[in-house]
């Protein structure tokens, strides 16, 4: 694709190319032509919505929000596409410029990347607990979430984009109500801060967090800012005196070229750890904090022993985050000191090239992926640091769309909970979610692992397969040649899984491997239901759709696997079934008007008196045909009546069609055997189950059988329905001692 760049409209320059010109002196802009182009396009979009009466979103229009946006990702070093996309980004959002205008007019990269941003707005509804149920049921947000997992692989600009997008924004509803303050701020809070952590670019997610606590807490907030203010200047001039004091010593000690600063101080990193701690304002030791950067990571070390030689460092407050990074990359030394005046002092210890990572994170490596001759390095990194993303894509591809909400908790959980490092045994590091067990690691490493597992090494013990790991520790898997997982894994209380992804690979496995007995177990229920409510064979293949299923097969298989429950497939297949069975007779009468009797249609003829007939009793939902008496009108059959049949092969003539109409509440007799151990009181259990189903009993005949010390019963009861059948014989089946119940049929 050619870039058509657009020469600068005569007249008067629009406000941004002062901007430009100031923003390219900080920091020189790439291609700085194609960002002047995009520019002036959002520049006309602008002009063109307030020509409308357009009423932009938080007072600013589409070039005033997407010129914030390339400021933002010129700090994060951008490179020469993801300017014009941030600049040109909510005039397509706005529907001021389409899509197909950027890539004529911008070039196919530029328009990906607004694309891919455009689509990550489909996180915002997946990671959302309140909204989990929605997206159950809707394809497109999956698909959607999908599309913007693979953008985010493939180009992690576009979610630079979107976290540059976010930052203007939560800075710009300063004048918004509340209402659209809490609810921008809580999105922000809860999604894109935690991804501008897990991607490294603390440079935003401290303002993030900031930002958005400052609206969802606001007491909190100005509580901890006034504190900061009061006691400012005392601070300041505190910390002064330590950064010379340590300037000194690095310098005597032969550590040239150091920097030393104080730390910006994040308020809602300092209200985290007064709740986490149980602290006071005043006890809260990284309030003073002082940040040491030096050339080579072995002047970290040495830097960090000199602090150590000027105060006391306080217990259990170091962390060494060069020897084990954090899940995003982020490598420093930290510790805690008494400094000066007793007053506790925070100091983080970093190379210069680690600051850079912990400020821009992915940002850094944007280098790397233009072509920098230091390339494998940087590449490496670079993927380890969006490994978690394509992890997610793999697994999930490989369960198919069985498990839409599994996908959405593992992509929650990568971007938001506590996480274990482990090792492998060639010293590879593993990211996993806290609580992972050695089946979580093995799964991670690959399924058939996973599958295989049968005992697990820590550290060269052997531990249980449930055992909890901990950061730090090397993980070996012992496996069978062959085999499959445990169920035991699948119980929640025994703890053997913790993630999503190895739940749901170990669900899939035994789904594979029981389908063959699930359908042979859910034909026997079939059968034995169709048996006992005495009903035709059904078509399944027909039915399955209606169960949202694909086939015959996967219908027995549901309700083997208990998934389906016999209830609910009869009553579907009820539904399905034609009113009157189509049959070729010898005389086929013109159609005329359908009459009605009661809750009968007859096809045929005119009004006809009707009765149901004794012999097979039908009810409403059984296929029923209708024969023609002599002087009694029409009697209406099951459609598989013996009699029925029988009369039909001497005269097809008086056989005709009926079908139930929609009378209200009208019930028929039929004859229910039941056979049980036999005991007191059994009939006084039976006659309870059928008055609170409001089954009305016209008959019981009940016999005892010594021999075998059973008793049988042939009951009449008054049936609306098949499904008021089904559900009167389920309630009678679950009777202390009944060995059978069923329709009986003469």
């Amino acid at each position: 694709m050619v870039t058509v760049r657009r020469q600068p409209a005569a007249g008067a320059a629009g406000h941004w190319r002062e901007w430009l010109e100031q923003l390219d002196g900080r920091q020189p802009v790439k291609d700085k032509a194609l960002l002047a182009s995009a520019c002036e396009r959002a520049e006309q979009c602008q002009l063109a919505g307030e020509a409308a009466g357009r009423v932009w979103p938080y007072g600013k229009g589409c070039l005033d929000i997407g010129m914030e946006m390339a400021e933002v990702l010129t700090e994060l070093g951008a490179d020469a596409d993801a300017l014009p996309a941030a600049v040109l980004y909510r005039a397509v959002r706005e529907g001021q410029l389409s899509l197909l205008e950027v890539e004529k007019e911008f070039g196919g990269a530029v328009a990906n990347l607004i694309e891919g941003v455009l689509r990550m707005a489909a996180i915002s509804t997946a990671l959302n607990p309140t909204r989990k149920a929605v997206l159950g049921q809707q394809d497109g947000q999956l698909d959607n979430m999908r599309k913007m997992l693979v953008a985010m692989v493939d180009d992690v600009r576009v979610a630079l984009v979107k976290l540059a997008e976010r930052t203007v924004i939560i800075r710009a509803v300063k004048e918004s109500d509340p209402e659209r303050q809490r609810k921008v701020a809580q999105e922000i809070f809860d999604i894109y801060a935690p991804l501008a952590h897990r991607l490294g670019v603390g440079q935003l997610k401290w303002e993030l967090e900031d930002l958005s606590f400052r609206y969802l807490q606001p007491g909190a907030y100005k509580k901890i800012a006034r504190l900061l203010d009061e006691k400012r200047l005392d601070r300041e001039h505190y910390i002064e005196s330590v950064l010379e004091q340590v300037r000194g010593y690095l310098e005597r000690n032969g550590i040239h070229g150091a920097e030393v600063h104080g730390r910006a101080k994040h308020i809602y990193s300092i209200w985290r750890k007064m709740q986490k701690k149980h602290l006071e304002f005043g006890e809260v030791y990284d309030v003073r904090a002082v940040r040491i950067l030096v050339p080579e990571v072995r002047d970290c070390y040495a830097a960090l022993g000199i602090v150590h030689s000027l105060w006391k460092h306080v217990p259990k407050e170091f962390d060494d985050y060069i020897a084990s990074p954090k899940e995003n990359g982020y490598r420093s030394l930290h510790t805690a000191v008494v400094g000066p005046e007793r007053k506790m002092l925070e100091v983080q210890i970093r190379t210069f090239d680690m600051h850079e990572e912990a400020e821009l994170g992915v940002c850094a490596h944007w280098r790397y992926k233009e072509g920098s001759k230091k390339g494998r390095e940087g590449v490496t990194d670079y993927e380890q640091r969006i490994t978690w993303l394509r992890q997610v894509l793999e697994w999930h591809e490989e369960l198919g769309e069985d498990s839409p909400d599994a996908m959405v908790d593992e992509l929650r959980h990568g971007l938001i909970s506590d996480r274990v490092y482990v090792f492998t045994p060639d010293g590879h590091v593993v990211d996993l979610e806290a609580g992972a067990t050695p089946v979580d690691f093995a799964y991670h490493i690959h399924t058939e692992v996973g599958h295989r597992c049968r005992g697990a090494k820590v550290n060269g013990h052997i531990v249980p397969l449930n055992y909890t790991l901990n950061t730090g520790e090397q993980v070996s898997i012992l496996t069978a040649k062959e085999g499959g997982p445990s169920r035991d894994w699948m119980t929640p209380s025994l703890g053997y899984v913790a993630t999503s992804s190895a739940r749901a690979r170990i669900h899939q496995w035994f789904k594979r491997q029981d389908r063959d007995v699930h359908i042979s177990q859910g034909r026997s229920i079939l059968e034995r239901e169709m048996s006992r409510l005495a009903m035709d064979k059904v078509d399944l293949d027909a039915l399955a759709p209606h169960l949202n299923l694909k086939s015959g097969d996967d219908v027995l298989a549901a309700l083997g696997a208990g998934d389906l429950r016999p209830g609910h497939v009869m009553n579907q297949a009820q539904a399905l079934q034609p009113d009157s069975p189509q049959q070729e007779l010898d005389f086929v009468p013109a159609k005329p008007k359908a009459s009605t009797s009661g809750d009968i249609t007859i096809q045929g003829v005119g009004n006809l008196l009707t009765h149901m007939a004794g012999c097979c009793q039908p009810v409403p939902g059984d296929p029923v045909m209708g024969f023609i008496t002599h002087g009694r009108g029409v009697t209406v059959h099951r459609a598989d009546c013996p009699q029925l049949l029988a009369m039909q092969g001497e005269d097809p003539s008086r056989v005709i069609e009926v079908s139930w109409g929609e009378a209200d509440r009208i019930t028929y007799p039929v004859d229910i055997f039941l056979r049980a151990w036999d005991r007191q009181g059994l009939l006084k259990d039976v006659i309870a189950v059928l008055a609170n189903e409001k089954v009305n009993v016209t008959a019981v005949h009940t016999q005892s059988h010594q021999d075998d010390n059973t008793a049988t019963m042939l009951l009449t009861l008054e049936i609306a329905s098949l499904g008021n059948l089904g559900k009167v014989l389920a309630k009678m089946d679950q009777l202390k001692g009944v060995l059978e119940v069923r329709r009986y049929k003469k």
